[in-house]
Parts: C-alpha cells; structure tokens; sequence
C-alpha cells in the first residue's frame, strides 16, 4: 500500500517534505533458533551494535544514551542523553506482584523458573501513562513467552519498522530479540525455540526504494548460528563478548 495520497507524520530532513511510504500491514516472521539465527546476509549487520542495545535495554533498564556506547537513539534524546519514558523505563519499575515486589525483567526470570506454565509471561514496553513523555514510543512493545517441551518460545509484537533501517527479516530488530531469547532460555534451564515476530506496519521509505533493490541483488549465505558463553548463569552477567 502507498500512503502517497494520505496526510503522514514524518517529514524529510533536508527539504521538509511528507515523507511516504509503501507498506504492509501484518507482517510475520518465523524461526527455529534452536536451528539458525536471523540475521540478515544480503549485506553487512551491526551484530555487536543490536547485541549492545538488547543489554541496555533490557540488563541496564537505562534510557540514558550515555549507557549505550552507541549513537543510534542521539535525535530522541534530551540535553543529559535522556529519551523520556521510553522502552527501559516500563521494564524497571517496581510492581507488586503476588510472589513480591519485581521489575518486569525480574518477574519473568521468576516465572520461567518457578512457574514455566503461566500464559501470562510477558513483557510490556508500550505504557499509555509513559509514552506520552517521549519524542519515540517503543516501536518493538510486547514479547510474550511460552515453555513447551523444555523450550522457551517468544512472540514479539512491533507496531512499526522501518524494513531497510532495522524492522525487516534478519534486521536489527530481529538480531536483538534473538539474542533476548537466548539468553533467557539459558539463564532459564532451558533449550531456546521457535521465535514469531509481528511487524504491524512494516514500510519502505518512498525515497529508500533504489536500495531495497540492491540489497535484493546482493549474494544470499547461510544462515548463521549463535554461540553463546554456556558459562553464564545469571542474566545480568551477559557482556557483549558472551
């Protein structure tokens, strides 16, 4: 679908203009990740960059560009590299839960451990009350988690991608939720499973056409496969190099 006729929110830089789209409405992506990892291969990733951010987001709970090392998030932030009330902030605060006072980091590592069962196991980024304190909503908002046969299986809902940018199959989107998987799943006790991820609205940028053509003609490799550091058992002792 082109939006070329429809009134758009974002606008081009350089000379102001509504920058449209073409787009697709429910996109889904699957993968065995016990069997290979999506990361794109039909050009170069910033694997360390997604793993990099999927820890500040999610071991850190930061929203402090200052945390990250990167500059990916620079236009969002504030003059102290804040970016509001956005991804990390839902994620540290404190709930009270009938087992205790948790995060919701904390609550579901509490879950996959003592109550893998629960059709409950989620965490929630996009918080009405919060995002209205912020340049950027969360993009990627919901991950849902089922156990089954000793495997952790996660479904991620993302309300909007850019697909050449981060949201397509194999982006940057996609590299960081794996690497979340595998993580949990080990410090779990568990094997890692099927990963489902729903992009709402996933777009191409009218003036970005010319470069999903390349990318497309590029060469097609294997499909990677992720290692990581078996000796890690605590969640928060990820590094980068794990």
């Amino acid at each position: 679908f082109n939006d070329k006729d429809f009134k758009v929110r974002a606008k081009w830089e350089v000379d102001n203009a509504p920058a449209h789209t073409v787009k697709t409405f429910g996109y889904i992506t699957r993968y065995d990740l016990s069997k290979e990892f999506p990361i794109l291969t039909l050009r170069s990733q910033s694997f360390k960059g997604a793993v990099k951010e999927c820890l500040w987001i999610f071991q850190k709970k930061s929203t402090n560009i200052n945390d990250l090392g990167l500059h990916i998030w620079d236009a969002w932030a504030d003059e102290n590299g804040d970016l509001g009330r956005t991804y990390a902030y839902s994620l540290r605060e404190k709930i009270q839960y009938p087992e205790g006072e948790f995060d919701q980091v904390d609550y579901l590592l509490y879950q996959l451990k003592n109550n893998p069962m629960d059709r409950r196991m989620m965490l929630q980024l996009f918080d009405p009350h919060n995002v209205i304190h912020t340049k950027l909503p969360p993009c990627v908002m919901t991950y849902l988690f089922d156990v089954a046969d000793g495997k952790l299986n996660m479904t991620v809902i993302q309300r909007s991608a850019d697909a050449l940018a981060a949201g397509a199959a194999g982006g940057w989107d996609e590299v960081g939720e794996a690497v979340l998987q595998h993580m949990l799943a080990q410090v779990s006790g568990l094997q890692v499973g099927t990963m489902v991820h729903l992009v709402n609205n996933l777009h191409v940028y009218d003036r970005h056409m010319q470069y999903i053509d390349e990318i497309l003609a590029n060469p097609e490799y294997e499909s990677p496969v992720l290692k990581v550091n078996p000796n890690i058992t605590n969640f928060y002792d990820f590094k980068p190099e794990d």
